[in-house]
């Protein structure tokens, strides 16, 4: 049985994987902020009681990532694959055009994005490490390529996405002699919350794409940045 940890699992693509994964025999360790109040998770919870741990974890806060890193230990005694999936594209939900920038909503929007995936993944490192050939799946955008972006805003979204994929990659280089891959994908323009009406895709389609990605990695595949198609994305 695969053992699954997600990070934003309440909602959006982190709801769909952890829907998916649950529906292809893994036990899943869906985390959010407020799972006590995430009422898809607890509806797949009363589903799949043996198979799926609700995890509280806000990734900005080191002792709530000391906690979750613990009660997933208590729950598994090893991961098969992170999908470091929680992200936000504009703190509060407000736009930050240019003219309109802050300091404030930097410093969150890059705690949020980058460094919270990075902490996360280094806490849940020895449970990576005991799940043998584990994958860590970042989920990036093409907004944080370099070469793709075209537009101003979002500034801060761009920038922390951008932010995430050296830090994966760095991670990749050193996880990679430990047996572990860690890629960053592009998920896609999705229907959720934060793609809007308007996306071009359902995250049904994006899930079932990462699924498959996580379990054909191959080695030299460590360190890269792919759509969910694992099509190669510039940098």
């Amino acid at each position: 049985m695969q053992r699954i940890f997600i990070t934003g699992a309440n909602r959006g693509l982190g709801l769909e994987l952890t829907r998916q994964y649950l529906k292809r025999g893994a036990h899943v360790l869906a985390a959010s902020r407020q799972p006590d109040a995430a009422r898809e998770l607890q509806a797949l919870r009363r589903q799949y009681a043996e198979r799926l741990t609700l995890i509280t974890l806000d990734v900005t806060d080191d002792a709530s990532i000391a906690a979750a890193a613990q009660a997933a230990a208590q729950a598994v005694d090893g991961l098969d694959v992170l999908v470091n999936n929680a992200g936000v594209y504009q703190p509060g939900g407000k736009g930050q055009p240019l003219g309109q920038l802050s300091a404030a909503a930097a410093v969150e929007t890059f705690r949020i994005n980058a460094v919270g995936p990075l902490l996360v993944s280094q806490a849940l490192l020895p449970l990576l490490r005991a799940g043998g050939k584990a994958r860590i799946v970042s989920i990036s955008s093409g907004l944080g390529s370099l070469t793709w972006k075209a537009s101003g805003d979002p500034y801060h979204y761009s920038a922390s996405k951008a932010a995430l994929n050296m830090y994966m990659r760095s991670l990749a280089a050193e996880v990679g002699h430990q047996g572990i891959l860690s890629v960053v994908v592009d998920p896609g323009w999705m229907r959720t919350g934060m793609g809007g009406d308007h996306a071009t895709q359902e995250p049904a389609d994006s899930a079932r794409g990462i699924i498959r990605l996580a379990e054909q990695l191959h080695a030299e595949e460590n360190g890269s940045f792919v759509t969910w198609q694992n099509q190669p994305v510039p940098w």
